[in-house]
């Protein structure tokens, strides 16, 4: 397995983690790519959480806070 497939892993284990909270308020995360080079990572806020004025919160304390616990060698996650 490369390191590229393995990181992929560790960021959807970070996100079927907050996956379940984002639900509870009628949202939800999908993960759109994984660069391993840049160490980026892509998602896309769906449902309730991709038009919530909180968005930006969730994405950076919620959905980050949990893919850099999993996988610190993630730089940056953004919104796509």
């Amino acid at each position: 397995m490369n390191d590229s497939t393995e990181l992929k892993k560790k960021v959807e284990a970070a996100l079927a983690e907050v996956r379940p909270y984002l639900e509870a308020d009628g949202g939800g995360v999908e993960l759109v790519a994984v660069d391993a080079a840049s160490k980026t990572v892509k998602v896309r806020l769906i449902g309730g959480c991709a038009c919530c004025p909180s968005a930006g919160m969730t994405l950076k304390n919620g959905v980050e806070a949990a893919i850099r616990k999993t996988a610190p060698e993630i730089k940056s996650v953004v919104a796509v």
